[in-house]
């Protein structure tokens, strides 16, 4: 047992993001090798407190919003091995650890080797506990302090984009207060320089948490309070018939890109309800696309990742105008879902590594850049 490797798996956060994290980290839990690993769990709660002990996601589970779950999430994947070899060993002092000390419990006795933050969304995904990891001197999975600040942030990753000379749709960036302070000349401003549809989003939230499609000034009204709700900034961007194509990203300074997979959304686009919610989403992988557009989705992904200066692992998600042929970077995700419908590890798998081994590279990359 000394020799295998200690893996905190951190999961839940205060964001709109929680339960997705909780179905991503049972997938890593149950995913890492115990002949390898012994593997701490350890939640964050909606108001901020760091729980570790017998049964953290259990416990996570049981306060989760039910209609944000997937019917049949089991919250304690091969528990008699928790039990047997995490909670035995690695259990911390204290049961439940406030925001105010979550550095001590890091630093506590040295009990993790690598940290794998299975967090989406803000104060997760953001670059808040990427910096609370380097504070504490823990490697970590994942994306350093600003590509995920970066990469979370819409608006900020499409000026890196932009900058990168990547190709993208035209959008707006709107100041909740300004449209709070005057909301029809807002509303006029954005049809003068972009056409419905339009997709309109909190500017740091993933996972389509409080996104919405607008056709008309109604639905426009409605998707600024709905973003407003998650965010002060709010990025308005213009839509287009377009088939969803995503490439994996894996890797520190010499990156390597998945096959291309393809999202048919269940319903209209792909939201929260068609990405984990909804069977009848369909996820084709390969993407039936052509050659050319393969290599130039896998390569634009590539730029994409060192536009932001990504590390480890990010997914890069593509729409493909249905008419013009032409494929348009929409975003990066830094952490993206390990769920079992989630694309990152099925591209990977597809690409010849499978689930297993994928938790295995992802962890010697942390502990790669931690040796600088």
């Amino acid at each position: 047992m000394a020799d295998k490797i200690r893996v905190g798996v951190l999961f839940g956060g205060q964001s709109g993001e929680h339960e997705v994290s909780l179905v991503s980290a049972q997938a890593v839990i149950a995913g890492l090798d115990r002949n390898k690993y012994q593997v701490l769990p350890i939640g964050i709660t909606k108001d901020g407190h760091w729980i570790s002990g017998a049964d953290p996601l259990g416990a996570l589970a049981a306060l989760a919003d039910p209609d944000k779950l997937p019917a049949g999430f089991d919250a304690n994947p091969r528990q008699d091995d928790l039990l047997d070899e995490t909670v035995a060993a690695l259990t911390i002092a204290e049961s439940v650890y406030s925001t105010h000390d979550p550095l001590a419990m890091l630093r506590q006795e040295q009990r993790v080797d690598v940290v794998f933050p299975v967090l989406h969304g803000p104060m997760g995904e953001d670059g808040t506990i990427q910096g609370l990891l380097e504070l504490a001197g823990v490697p970590y999975v994942g994306c350093g302090v600003l590509a995920s600040a970066v990469g979370m942030d819409k608006a900020m990753m499409k000026a890196a984009f932009a900058a990168a000379g990547l190709p993208l749709l035209p959008w707006l960036l709107v100041r909740r207060h300004e449209w709070q302070r005057a909301p029809e000349p807002l509303y006029a401003w954005i049809e003068s320089q972009l056409r419905y549809p339009l997709f309109v989003k909190p500017a740091n939230m993933g996972s389509s948490v409080g996104i919405t499609k607008a056709t008309d000034r109604a639905g426009l009204k409605h998707g600024m309070v709905e973003a407003a709700r998650y965010d002060r900034r709010i990025v308005v961007e213009q839509g287009v018939s377009a088939r969803e194509i995503e490439v994996s990203v894996l890797g520190n300074d010499a990156p390597e890109a998945s096959v291309p997979g393809e999202v048919v959304p269940a319903n209209d686009w792909y939201d929260y309800d068609a990405k984990y919610l909804n069977n009848a989403s369909q996820i084709v992988i390969p993407a039936p696309i052509s050659i050319d557009i393969a290599t130039q989705a896998r390569e634009l992904a590539l730029e994409a990742f060192r536009a932001v200066d990504a590390a480890g692992l990010a997914r890069v998600d593509f729409l493909l105008d249905r008419e013009s042929g032409t494929l348009f970077v929409n975003e990066i995700n830094t952490m993206p879902g390990f769920t079992p419908v989630s694309m990152y590890a099925k591209m990977w798998e597809a690409s010849g590594l499978p689930y297993a081994a994928l938790l295995d590279r992802l962890v010697e990359l942390a502990l790669e850049r931690a040796r600088g």
